[in-house]
């Protein structure tokens, strides 16, 4: 993290010595939002990038891990009081779980973990004491491919439309059962084509996180005729325009293809 993220290392060493915390660097935009595309591609264009500390799991060489949440938190609070930006006390929030998720959803943020006061620390497992509450955007787009898979088919390709030409945005590998395949999968028949729809492809190879849509991948596509809808939910919509942590919730059959444009799909 020291080559990474100089500022960061140098504001830890300010910690007792042998303290060890968990947090999460993040880099925030203009609007002071995390944007994991900024953090992951474009670094240098963010206004700020912080680390986040929430828990601390040793303190002044003494393992705390079994201590409740609460009394961490004090430490924590007592960890950090002389250390300066980049980092940052991860604030508890004590409020309403509805007012919680009202505000999250508003200010575009990706969701809210509640955890138990009484709790320990409990290293990579998943249990009771903690939940993610993850809310996801959704936006109408249209289908106009796919990624040939067994039985069916691994990835939908989607896009809206923007100045009369189809503009490519993101595969869309989850969301679905076998059943829901099987059906889209009859659909696509009458809807095969030779000729990609999308007017911004072909990528070049490091356009995008996992396998971007080169020339030579597209050999491996069947594109469709735009017609049909899915309604797509998703993580982040990136500045590259690209989706992130999507997910197919439904076709959309009471949506035109050709009303899918940018000013609905943005």
């Amino acid at each position: 993290m020291a080559s990474q993220f100089p500022k960061i290392a140098s504001a830890l060493e300010a910690l007792p010595d042998d303290t060890i915390l968990d947090g999460e660097i993040v880099a925030l935009n203009d609007q002071g939002r995390p944007s994991f595309n900024l953090l992951q591609n474009h670094r240098s264009a963010a206004n700020t990038i912080v680390m986040y500390a929430f828990d601390v799991l040793a303190y002044a060489g003494k393992s705390v891990v079994g201590l409740p949440l609460s009394k961490r938190r004090d430490l924590l609070e007592r960890a950090l009081a002389r250390v300066t930006e980049p980092i940052r006390l991860s604030q508890s929030l004590a409020a309403p779980a509805d007012a919680l998720i009202a505000a999250v959803k508003e200010h575009g943020l990706e969701g809210v973990v509640a955890k138990d006061l009484h709790s320990p620390y409990q290293s990579g497992e998943r249990t009771g004491a903690w939940a993610k509450y993850k809310i996801n955007q959704g936006e109408a787009l249209v289908i106009g491919g796919y990624v040939p898979g067994k039985p069916t088919f691994d990835a939908l390709l989607v896009g809206y439309y923007e100045k009369g030409a189809l503009v490519f945005v993101g595969k869309i590998r989850n969301g679905f059962v076998p059943r829901v395949k099987a059906d889209l999968a009859k659909r696509f028949k009458r809807l095969e084509t030779t000729v990609c729809p999308f007017a911004n492809l072909p990528e070049r190879k490091n356009a995008r996180r996992g396998m971007a849509l080169t020339a030579d991948v597209m050999k491996r596509c069947q594109w469709l005729r735009p017609q049909l809808v899915a309604q797509v939910e998703f993580a982040e919509w990136t500045e590259n325009n690209h989706l992130r942590h999507a997910r197919f919730v439904g076709l959309r059959d009471d949506k035109e293809a050709r009303n899918v444009d940018q000013l609905e799909a943005g």
